[in-house]
């Protein structure tokens, strides 16, 4: 499921931001949606687009990794991010 969200509000909001933490809160089944960055290595968020579809958790789709930690207010680039 994709779903559309205003980045600027990302701080905002309760999140989580890098892929074990967004794995953490989906084991825990604690997560509204999830950001993914489409420039990510699909390695390394197979794991948790997986566990969104079991859980039918949404997914926002970013362009960059850049973008998505730029929205989180971190200075690196961020391959998932969840909020909670």
């Amino acid at each position: 499921m994709e779903v559309q969200c205003d980045l600027e509000k990302l701080t905002h909001l309760n999140i989580v931001v890098g892929r074990k933490q967004v794995v953490r809160v989906l084991e825990k089944q604690d997560a509204v949606q999830v950001f993914v960055a489409l420039d990510a290595d699909p390695v390394m968020i197979q794991p948790v687009l997986h566990l969104c579809k079991e859980q039918d958790i949404p997914i926002v789709e970013v362009k960059t990794m850049r973008e998505l930690g730029r929205a989180c207010g971190i200075s690196v680039g961020s391959a998932t991010v969840a909020q909670f």
